[in-house]
């Protein structure tokens, strides 16, 4: 055992003794390898506690553990300085300037789409509406179907569907042409009350040009209550329009047909180029339609596993695009998606 102790010890010298001749961290790793590697003596005695007698194990692998430690804690400390005197030299070689200004990080901003969402999606929650969004890939029953669109219905002209599946029954998948599916989904999880908007990207397989694209943002929103009737959806839209484009801004209420409300209404705002005078952008009407809506219809609120008879609602739906387009008289919708820095950095 004094023999086993002995070597220990010289292990331990000559380490030491030779660590502090090392001026480079390619001999430091030698170095490692050599006094603490696998095959290295210390190692070699650690596996070899197993042959010695029992009384002898424990003073000699409580040695063994001390000069193993000890070792790993100077040659890290020798990594650090060496490391250090490294950095050094590096920047003594280079003759870096600390006190020249540093290289200006570009600063991010939101794409102007992204924040109009914001703005719509702040102005509902604040009047009660919850914000979910749903599955871009759906299947043609909540997209069509269960918006009393049925297979051979002519409404379904409206949308260039991207059909995904090419069967177009009610197990059929698609890219959702609007976000009103979440209507039935919500409703079939949800027992009213219900105030909910839904934004998110729609498809449409059309050719793009100044004011169509294939891909485009819509927000969905509908409430579902007993005693709900046409006078809450206009009080709801008015005072939307209001806080998005001013109290000043006149907003017009007149009926229109959507497929799946009943009655159907369009609301439309003011020019904002002519103020209501005619212009070009108006087609000399003074007014600019935003969004349509309406009640929901009964069959619809069954669909939703909802009472017709105890429970009505209203529901409308906007593109999003459309806002800045108005607001900041871009003639083009395709500048939004186009990634040219010299239009978005405007926003």
């Amino acid at each position: 055992m004094t023999e086993m102790l002995g070597q220990l010890d010289g292990i331990r010298r000559a380490a030491l003794d030779e660590l502090a001749q090392i001026g480079e961290l390619e001999g430091l790793e030698s170095w490692r390898v050599r006094y603490l590697g696998k095959k290295s003596r210390l190692t070699g005695i650690l596996r070899s506690l197993t042959d010695l007698p029992l009384e002898e194990r424990r003073p000699v692998g409580s040695r063994a553990n001390r000069v193993k430690a000890s070792l790993q804690s100077d040659f890290l400390e020798r990594k650090r300085l060496l490391e250090e005197r490294h950095l050094e030299l590096s920047l003594a070689h280079k003759s870096l300037d600390v006190t020249l200004p540093g290289r200006p990080i570009p600063r991010g901003r939101l794409h102007p789409v992204t924040q109009t969402l914001e703005e719509i999606c702040d102005i509902f929650k604040n009047m009660g509406f919850q914000v979910l969004e749903g599955p871009e890939v759906e299947w043609d029953y909540y997209n069509f179907e269960a918006l009393n669109i049925p297979q051979d219905h002519p409404a379904r002209d409206m949308f260039a569907t991207l059909w995904i599946d090419s069967g177009r029954s009610g197990g059929a998948r698609l890219l959702r042409t609007h976000t009103s599916p979440m209507q039935i989904r919500i409703m079939e999880t949800t027992c009213p009350p219900i105030r909910a908007i839904v934004p998110g990207r729609t498809y449409r397989y059309e050719a793009t040009d100044a004011t169509h694209e294939s891909m485009f943002y819509q927000v969905e929103g509908f409430a579902v209550d007993k005693g709900v009737t046409l006078a809450d959806l206009k009080g709801t839209l008015f005072e939307f329009c209001s806080r998005l484009f001013g109290r000043e801004r006149r907003v017009r209420f007149r009926c229109d047909y959507f497929p799946f409300v009943e009655p159907g209404v369009e609301v439309a705002i003011e020019c904002l180029s002519c103020s209501g005078a005619g212009c070009r952008l108006c087609g000399h009407s003074g007014w600019i339609e935003i969004l349509g809506a309406g009640m929901v219809h009964p069959d619809i609120l069954r669909r939703g596993d909802i009472n017709p008879e105890v429970y009505t609602g209203f529901a409308f739906g906007l593109g999003v695009e459309r806002i800045p387009m108005l607001r900041y008289g871009i003639d083009d919708i395709r500048l939004f998606y186009g990634n040219d820095l010299r239009f978005l950095e405007q926003f």
